[in-house]
Order: structure tokens, then sequence, then C-alpha cells
């Protein structure tokens, strides 16, 4: 008797230990799911995925491989019609596992390299399913003798039939598959489809889920994505270029526009260094200039507060240039009440007087440091108020490097309100080191330079919206005009204390033994000052 005979009625005792088996199979395999399930540790999360991968044909095998027993055989009296179906599912599973055993090595592997699978979900699915059909196939007609032409011409027909009914289905898997084998994205890719933007969840046989800016879940039909403009915001990596592009009154000079352009990129952390910001025009109308700066970024999840923040950098940098934007017709007319108002006897410039008089009158600026006169003013009250007429306020923002290591500056800052943090970068035995510090409300940062002309010895970094007095060299030279004892005062406390600090200040590569030399000489600092006058009344 051949195997087609042989595979002919079946008793329904058999059918009965048959279903037994497979119940038994179903069993068995969903216990050992769940034990992996309860014992996932993320260590092992590859190792447990791959037994999950070849638990269901290993499980099916063992009770069909039981089934051959002679235990069975004997007390069930099973015939040979009923062992012609356990030889076939025995061929169909070991085979199964065989290729369930390579792909989860495969899987396994890549997983440990931390590397992505090079085969994407859509097709590697796709090909499975296809070898598990020529393996059925080949059992069918091997083991079993079952001839498959019929079943093939019949599947044909039947195939052209589901084809026509799921039009819609087939062209998402296709498309699906189509996506996957040209890689126009990976999971995890920022992509904008159309209107959509968002980061790729995964795709499937029929859709691609990503997740957009509001957290929701946008679901793509493949069809869809196949018929649109897919932009990849991950390729060719992942430096990405934003744009801001702004209108300026043309009464301001285009070279300080587009330094504070540059500059307020350059601030913010998460822009890039290289490619490096570009600011330029790109027109011109009876309204003003318009401007572009583009900058780049690798965190296009960030996109709207990176851009936030360098908007948030350019206004203020606007603000304390004076540059102006167009105003619309509202902003105008209450410009002009206000200057009206202004007209009427409104001096708000007093007010603004007074406050800057409270914060230097505060301040240690101006005050002995040490000795017997800790404390007291170093001139007259009347003298601080005529200098509080000259200092310039400004106010920053968080984030903003008011100035950097090494650059030359002739003026210093008092803190009105707010907090700046300062970082000085010094070399030890062959290694950087960076020393931090904090000036808060009253302090004072960047007096060295001013006193002595040497360069900037910190990089000093807005740490909160801030208000600070800048005091120009202008403003102290107008202030020892008026008090010619106070250059003696000032000379002998720089020198005091840089004498104190000339150890930390011969590590800081910016300062040559010469400029160390000068900071620590009473002589050279008085000098200093004194030319500042000189050249404060030349000027005047």
């Amino acid at each position: 008797m051949n195997n087609s005979a042989s595979a002919q009625n079946v008793s329904l005792f058999e059918l009965g230990v048959l279903a037994a088996g497979i119940t038994v199979a179903v069993v068995l395999y969903f216990l050992w799911k769940t034990a992996l399930k309860r014992h996932r540790r993320p260590t092992a999360e590859g190792a447990i995925s791959f037994l999950s991968r070849v638990s269901a044909p290993l499980v099916f095998l063992l009770i069909a491989l039981a089934l051959k027993l002679d235990f069975f055989e004997s007390a069930f009296g099973l015939g040979a019609r009923f062992y012609v179906y356990v030889d076939a599912a025995i061929v169909f599973l070991a085979v199964l596992l065989a290729i369930r055993l390579v792909d989860g090595w495969l899987l396994y592997r890549h997983e440990r390299k931390r590397v992505p699978f090079p085969l994407p979900g859509v097709l590697h699915g796709f090909i499975l399913i296809v070898l598990y059909l020529i393996v059925l196939f080949a059992v069918f007609k091997g083991a079993l003798g079952v001839n498959i032409t019929p079943f093939l011409a019949t599947s044909a027909i039947f195939t052209a039939i589901l084809g026509l009914a799921l039009q819609g289905v087939l062209s998402n898997v296709l498309a699906g598959i189509s996506l996957n084998l040209t890689k126009s994205f990976s999971r995890g890719d920022w992509v904008k489809i159309g209107p959509h933007e968002g980061v790729v969840l995964d795709t499937n046989w029929r859709e691609t889920l990503i997740l957009d800016r509001t957290s929701n879940v946008v679901v793509i039909p493949n069809n869809t994505m196949a018929s649109e403009m897919i932009v990849n915001f991950a390729r060719p990596d992942h430096k990405t270029a934003l744009t801001i592009p702004l209108k300026v009154s043309s009464g301001a000079p285009p070279v300080v526009v587009l330094d504070a352009l540059l500059q307020a990129a350059r601030e913010v952390p998460e822009v890039i260094a290289a490619p490096a910001p570009q600011a330029y025009i790109i027109g011109h109308d009876n309204f003003g200039i318009t401007y572009l700066v583009k900058f780049w970024v690798t965190d296009f999840a960030r996109k709207d507060p990176i851009m936030g923040d360098v908007a948030r950098h350019i206004w203020y940098k606007f603000k304390r240039e004076g540059i102006d934007v167009p105003v619309s017709f509202g902003e105008g007319i209450q410009g002009v009440v206000e200057a009206v108002a202004l007209g009427r006897g409104a001096a708000p410039e007093d007010g603004e007087k007074e406050r800057t008089y409270s914060d230097l009158i505060r301040s240690n600026l101006l005050r002995y440091q040490e000795g017997e006169k800790t404390g007291q003013l170093l001139v007259p009250e009347d003298e601080v108020r005529r200098l509080a007429g000259a200092v310039r306020r400004r106010r920053y923002t968080r984030g903003e490097v008011l100035f950097r290591q090494g650059e030359k500056g002739e003026s210093c800052f008092l803190v009105a309100e707010g907090a700046l943090k300062g970082e000085i970068i010094y070399e030890e035995k062959g290694k950087r080191f960076t020393s931090e510090f904090r000036v808060g409300a009253s302090g004072i940062f960047g007096e060295m330079s001013l006193f002595t002309g040497l360069p900037r010895t910190a990089t000093g970094i807005i740490e909160e919206e801030t208000e600070l007095l800048e005091i120009t060299a202008e403003n102290f030279a107008l202030l020892l005009s008026q008090n010619p004892q106070l250059a003696e005062v000032m000379a002998e406390l720089v020198s005091s204390r840089n004498q104190k600090n000339a150890e930390f200040l011969g590590k800081i590569k910016e300062l040559s033994a010469q400029d160390i030399e000068a900071s620590t000489s009473r002589h050279s600092i008085l000098e200093r000052l004194k030319r500042l006058v000189s050249r404060f009344r030349r000027s005047n």
C-alpha cells in the first residue's frame, strides 16, 4: 500500500489521539511562553527572544516523536496509516525547527552586536512564509504522496479571486515590501510623510505607524506611503539643517544683524559646531530686509525647542543692539501713544537711573574689600550717582555667552538681577581641567580685564534671566578723572589680589608670564588706569 492509500480512512480514535497530541503541544507551548515572560530580564533579552522563536516547532516536534514510542503503539493499537501522518509531521516540524534555529541565531547575533538586522521586518516575514509553504508542499508530495498539481492550479484560481477581492490589502502588502527593499526609512527615523511628521515606530504588512510631535500615533497605509513624498531627516546622516527667516528694519547695519544671528545660533548647546551656522540676506522690500539664519542639529526630535532657544537668543541680542523689526499697525500706534506720554513729562530714565544707582551702591565694586575701612565707599555717593547715569543696563537670557576666555575686553559687569556662571579652563601637568564658579546678584564679573587690560580669564555663561550693568573703560575713566586718588587705591587692591592668585593664573594658557607680572604689579596697574584717563580726556 502506498502512502497515498495508507493516508486514507484513518479511524476516529486515531484522529482523537492526534487531536489530543496537538492539544498537549499547544498547552505546553503556552506554559513555556508564560515562563519565559515571567523570567524576562534586560540582560537576557536576546536569549529569551531566541528561545521564543524555536519553542513552537520544538514542542510540537517532541510530541510527534513521543507518539512514535512503542508504548503508544502497543497501548492504543495505532495503525500504520496513523504513523504516515506522524512521520510527515515530524519531517515538516524538523525542517521548520531548523529554519527557526538559523533565523533565531542570526537575529540573536545581530542583537548581541547591537546592529540592525539587514532584512526589514516585512520582507523577513515574507521570506519565512514562502519557506514554510515550500516545505509544506514538499512534505505533501514526498511524505504523503499527495499530487499537489491540482491543488496548485486551484490555488492559483483561488488566489486570483482573492486578489481581486483584496486589492487594497495586497497593494498595502506589496507597497510595504517595496518600501522595505528600498530602505526608504528605518524604525526610529524621523520622517515627514505628506502632512505628517514624526518618528517611525513600526512597519507591518498593511501600514506604517509614526509617533507625531503631539504624541499621537498616526497609522498610514503602505500604499499611501508609496505614493507620498517621504522626507527622511535621518538620511544620509543625523545632521539636519533648520532655518529661521526674519525681517529686520533696513536702518540696522547688516553686519551687526548677521553677527547677532550667528552668535545666537552658536550659543544654543544643541546646535552643532560643524557645519557652522550661517546667516545671510535673502531679500528686501519697503518693510525692511529679510535675513535667514541656518544651523544644524542632530536631535531632530527637539526641533521646536531648539528653534525656540535660537529665536529667544536673537530677541535679546536685537534688544541690546537696538535692532528693530517691522511692527504691526497696532504696535506702531502704541509706540506713538507712549512717545506722546513721554513728551508730557513722563521720565522713565529717572527711575532707571535710580535703580542703577541702588545696584551700584549695594555692590562691592567701589568699596574697600579689607582693612579698617572694609565696606566703606571708595568715592562719594554723588560720584556713584554720576556713574549710574553713564553705565548701560542690559538684559540677557539663559544660555547666552557674555564673553569667552582669551577674548579681549575693557569692561566689567555688575549682576543687578539673576546669575551667571564662570568657567576657567586651565592646564596642570599636561592635563586640562575646568573650574566653575557662580556670580549672583550684586556680584562683579570681568573686572580683571578692565583694571589690567589682560585677556578674559574666564568664560561667562548666563544661567537664568539676568540684568547686568556694563561698566566700560570709558565709564571708569570718567570716575577716575573726578577722583584721582581712586587709581592709587584700585591699583593696590587689584595687585594684592592677583599676587595671591598668581600661581593659579600661571595655569591659564591665554596668559603669558609677562601678563601675570603686569597684573600683579601695582605700578603697571596704576599706569594702565592713568592711560585710561588720558584716553578719555583726549576723546572728550
